[in-house]
């Protein structure tokens, strides 16, 4: 009995055209990384868990997909019985949950090799045991730029130049929302919940998704008093422009806190973004805080406009990721694109270039053997002009040649039958105005020039 053909869920195929769609996204992406500098890096997609536990918080820690040792490691062993037991010794190694840590553990065990303060990219799937939805998937494709080993903050702002152009050329108007970790500290502690300031960032990072008041159900569950939740509320609903919040947040603040240093550093980024001439929105946005835990500083998130996509791109300030692999007060500051968002994005939106769809330009039809062998050095030459083209493998029908043309968007096809070959010439068919006529090789490539 046949199987009935399936892939998991949260996984995808991709057709020809959506993977010249992506390779458009990325080529895009990757040209804008080289332009300022940065180079690429590859890590393996599995690693070991010791690796990946513990940087992304308890919920990140529970979507990480582990691997058996072995496929048949299990084989005897009661896993009813001891779960938990039996966990760490068939599951050393998991699918990578993000690019980040991988590129910590990178960094230590490359730094010898690497250049500081280095600057990276790297464009690869990630994997996460999330609820497949629309705009989520459990595999999916990253593209990250980071600096390491340098603490300006000129960093953050040129990650933000980087997502400017990065939109721009792909068509996509943006917002860039903007936050400090120190800010989030420091808020926790204005209203008496220091020991609360993971579980208040967390919570306050669901505001767009569960609204307000699922927010404050969130911080009851956690144990903050409602004096601590009353105190919170202006300041999570913050309003107004980036400079009336910065006066509000350093009204809030004792001079040298760990709140007012993220303002100062808040503003530092601003400053250079507008020197750098960043032309997408930008605004503070209090209950931004990111979930991952390892965020120190800065932290920002990019959403798509006239779009209900949600975040299509996201990063920030780590001041010691490395650390926890023996490398100690290295900070590092990185973004991370993602590819399918925006992919869902310029697909809702039309804005694939329409060429992008017919990347060979022209068909040599077949009429037999002999008119092959006439075609093949042309093709050839047109190929190494740079000229992308085919020939028709079989001998068919016309009708079924240019049906062939049609369903490939094929804009031009050439042929060549007893006659042509007597002149030495071939006909050149437009395929959209069906306008066709002969001519030499060197005016076919002329033409193919002007009109490609």
């Amino acid at each position: 009995m046949a199987i009935k053909p399936s892939i998991p869920k949260g996984t995808r195929d991709f057709t020809p055209e959506e993977m010249l769609r992506r390779g458009y996204i990325f080529d895009t992406i990757k040209r804008v990384f080289e332009k300022y500098a940065f180079l690429p890096v590859a890590t393996p997609s599995m690693e070991n868990l010791s690796t990946l536990m513990g940087k992304y918080g308890e919920e990140g820690d529970r979507l990480i997909f582990k691997i058996l040792n072995s496929g048949d490691f299990t084989r005897g062993a009661n896993l009813q019985d001891a779960p938990v037991h039996l966990a760490g010794q068939i599951c050393e190694k998991g699918l990578r949950y993000d690019l980040t840590v991988p590129f910590a553990r990178f960094v230590v065990m490359h730094q010898h090799e690497l250049t500081f303060p280095f600057k990276r990219y790297q464009m690869q799937p990630v994997w996460r045991a999330d609820r497949p939805q629309k705009g989520r998937y459990r595999e999916f494709y990253q593209c990250d730029a980071d600096i390491i080993g340098s603490n300006s903050l000129f960093n953050e702002a040129e990650l933000l130049k980087i997502t400017d152009d990065i939109f721009e050329k792909l068509g996509i108007r943006v917002s860039i929302k903007v936050n400090n970790r120190k800010i989030l500290s420091g808020i926790a502690e204005y209203i008496g919940a220091a020991d609360k300031t993971l579980d208040i960032c967390t919570a306050m990072d669901k505001l767009d998704k569960i609204g307000y008041e699922n927010v404050v159900s969130e911080l009851y569950e956690k144990g903050l008093s409602p004096e601590c939740v009353n105190k919170l509320a202006p300041v999570c609903l913050m309003k107004g422009s980036n400079e009336e919040k910065l006066l509000q947040l350093k009204s809030l603040f004792e001079p040298g806190s760990t709140g007012s240093l993220g303002v100062e550093e808040i503003e530092t980024v601003l400053h250079y973004a507008k020197q750098l001439e960043v032309l997408s929105e930008i605004e503070i946005d209090v209950s931004l805080a990111r979930g991952l835990n390892y965020y120190t500083g800065a932290i920002f998130e990019v959403r798509a406009l006239n779009t209900a996509m949600g975040s299509i791109s996201g990063g920030g300030r780590y001041d010691d990721l490395t650390g926890v692999f023996g490398l100690k007060n290295l900070s590092g500051v990185g973004i991370s694109y993602g590819a399918e968002r925006i992919y869902d994005v310029m697909d809702t939106l039309n804005l694939f270039p329409a060429s992008i769809s017919a990347p060979v330009k022209a068909l040599f039809l077949n009429f037999g053997e002999a008119e092959v062998r006439y075609a093949i050095p042309v093709l050839q030459r047109l190929r190494d002009k740079g000229i992308a083209c085919e020939l028709y493998p079989d001998t068919a029908k016309l009708g079924k040649q240019l049906n062939y043309a049609n369903a490939k968007h094929i804009p031009f096809v050439i042929m060549a039958g007893e006659e042509e070959m007597k002149e030495n010439l071939f006909t050149l068919k437009d395929m959209e105005s069906g306008n066709q006529e002969k001519m030499n090789v060197e005016d076919i490539l002329e033409k193919l020039w002007k009109a490609l």
